[in-house]
């Protein structure tokens, strides 16, 4: 972990004598707050606070800490001072986390054109379908499809992923077609392991449902599931980005066309607002923009 993230972290915990009113001045979930905390005791080899029902106080060495932490602070604060008079620039490296769909299919065209934009950020983008530890990771930006988002992460919407019930006209020609969410049950459904794995949602002119689907294969990304989906081997539900040039080639059929699955949220998570990098920010910005007016996204959208 940072230390002088966690020297960031200490000082309001220390003045305020209260983890939850440090976590509210940093913007920070208590959770990171209380893992920084861990820390920076590991790292002094000491016990930093008294800790009672009521309020947090110092410890001897907590004092000796709290006074070091400060002069590391205004180190920083000096040397930011500096950065900014010589150079206001957009730069540096920003590790980015996503799927491998995402980043196939839309985010490794949006990170090109950010950098011809900002020419001195170099992105190191890390494909990743499970949900990664933004600090164990080192990951500054991570890219999310869910619409069950966890309270505690600070998260930017950034826009919506419409999703397809597909399959190849080989398959519907031995099967048949489905024409009511029902039938799917006597279909080999392929079943992505992370979202919606034995439950598809949809909605038939304002009226939710779910139907209960199974098959003989699941994964984890929807890239293994969509492969498997051209090569026969039954229906999946898909990211209408994935499968939107496939469907206009007619190397899949949309399914239940009068039947919208469930859309999902895409969101930047990151670890805090607070004194957020200029690249991190000029990223996030982008990305709103991006998905906004780009073209080709708009295409990939069902509304």
């Amino acid at each position: 972990m940072d230390r002088l993230i966690a020297a960031r972290v200490f000082v309001p915990i220390a003045e305020r004598g209260s983890m939850i009113a440090a976590a509210g001045q940093l913007d920070m979930s208590r959770a990171m707050v209380t893992r920084y905390l861990a820390q920076m005791e590991q790292w002094a080899g000491a016990r930093l606070l008294h800790r009672t029902t009521r309020k947090l106080s110092l410890t001897d060495a907590g004092e000796r800490t709290l006074a070091l932490c400060r002069q590391m602070l205004a180190v920083a604060e000096n040397i930011d001072l500096v950065a900014d008079k010589q150079d206001d620039a957009i730069r540096g490296l920003l590790r980015i986390s996503c799927s491998q769909s995402l980043g196939q299919t839309v985010l490794a065209e949006a990170v090109t054109q950010y950098l011809q934009r900002y020419p001195a950020v170099a992105v190191d983008l890390q494909m990743n379908n499970q949900a990664v530890n933004l600090v164990e990771e080192r990951i500054d930006l991570a890219l999310r499809i869910t619409n069950d988002l966890d309270p505690n992460l600070i998260a930017r919407p950034l826009s919506t992923c419409d999703s397809v019930v597909c399959a190849t006209p080989a398959w519907l020609k031995k099967h048949g077609t489905p024409h009511h969410p029902d039938d799917l049950a006597r279909h080999n459904c392929l079943t992505y392991s992370w979202f919606g794995k034995s439950l598809w949602q949809f909605d038939h002119q304002g009226t939710k449902s779910a139907v209960a689907v199974s098959g003989n294969l699941s994964a984890n990304e929807s890239v293994v599931l969509l492969a498997a989906t051209l090569q026969d081997a039954g229906i999946s539900l898909q990211p209408y980005y994935s499968v939107a040039a496939l469907l206009e080639k007619g190397e899949l059929i949309e399914l239940l066309p009068d039947y919208t699955p469930q859309a999902m949220g895409i969101y930047g998570i990151y670890l805090s607002r607070k004194q957020m990098p200029l690249t991190l920010r000029s990223m996030l910005d982008f990305l709103v923009e991006w998905f906004a007016t780009d073209p080709r996204w708009q295409r990939m959208l069902r509304r």
